[in-house]
């Protein structure tokens, strides 16, 4: 049987949020579980996009749960619901054995976890599970836990269920990364492979950027960056990555550090930036 979801779901893997929403649209008569699947990968990818306000209005307290998961997560990032509120409820749902089961639940807690640094209880969330989604999950917690060898573990596990599938594949581009040395190359493959598959995105392009990176290809780096750049002005991703490229080629940065700052004050880059300023500021107030 057709899986009708199937270009919906491999659209959100790879970072074609406008793809998603634009085809999921077109997605009708589908059964119940269908309808609800659908529906999270479109809010999944508003909230992707930052329309995090849509998502929250959109959501009724009534809806499944999977999509009260989903609009919880479009809270958490807004900050419209404290963090203490977000992991209360949280809590709540995965000691309700009629909630902990269900697999959006489990990615959206792994998520927040992961996001506030709580890895163990990340893990806890989506260790063992059938879903690649989750077991992908796992496999970037690893890697922030800089444990490779976990990740790569679960990347075998991965590719035991569908070694062809988008997420097994990216999976193991991330570890590759990771693991350095002629994995990084093959890495670079897996990104161009998937690109030429379908079509390439800024999170294609980033990953082979990075990858380039760590290859000393600097000029092929900031080639695929400005390809990203093309795709989404916006992407936080993009824009840090052009700013460590730019500095490698000795150029003129200041307009991506001002545009991180303006579209993603949180990302790790901005906040480097910000107590550089700072820095900067009490060095030159000392020495006036």
């Amino acid at each position: 049987m057709a899986d009708l979801l199937f270009n919906v779901r491999n659209s959100f893997y790879l970072g074609a949020y406008n793809t998603v929403i634009n085809e999921a649209a077109d997605l009708d008569n589908l059964n119940e579980v269908d309808s609800i699947e659908r529906d999270c990968f479109v809010y999944r990818s508003y909230i992707a996009l930052g329309s995090y306000d849509l998502v929250i209005s959109e959501i009724r307290d009534s809806a499944a749960t999977g999509l009260l998961a989903v609009k919880l997560l479009a809270q958490y990032l807004s900050n419209k619901k404290s963090k203490d509120d977000v992991l209360a409820t949280l809590a709540d749902w995965l000691a309700d054995s009629a909630c902990n089961r269900n697999s959006m639940v489990l990615l959206v807690a792994g998520m927040i976890h992961a996001h506030e640094g709580n890895y163990p209880e990340a893990l806890k969330a989506c260790h063992g599970s059938n879903s690649l989604e989750l077991q992908a999950l796992c496999v970037q917690v690893y890697l922030k836990m800089d444990r490779a060898d976990k990740a790569e573990v679960q990347v075998k596990s991965m590719s035991a269920t569908d070694d062809d599938a988008t997420l097994t594949q990216l999976a193991t581009a991330w570890v590759g990364q990771a693991l350095g040395g002629a994995k990084v190359q093959e890495a670079a493959y897996v990104y161009q492979e998937l690109g030429e598959k379908y079509n390439y995105t800024a999170s294609l392009y980033n990953g082979r950027a990075v990858c380039y990176m760590k290859m000393g290809r600097w000029e092929d780096a900031d080639h695929d960056l400005q390809e990203a750049f093309n795709k989404d002005a916006k992407d936080p991703d993009t824009l840090s990555n052009l700013i460590t490229v730019g500095l490698h080629l000795g150029k003129n940065v200041a307009r991506y550090q001002t545009q991180l700052k303006m579209v993603a004050p949180s990302h790790p880059n901005s906040k480097r930036l910000e107590a550089a300023d700072e820095a900067f500021a009490r060095a030159a107030a000392s020495i006036a």
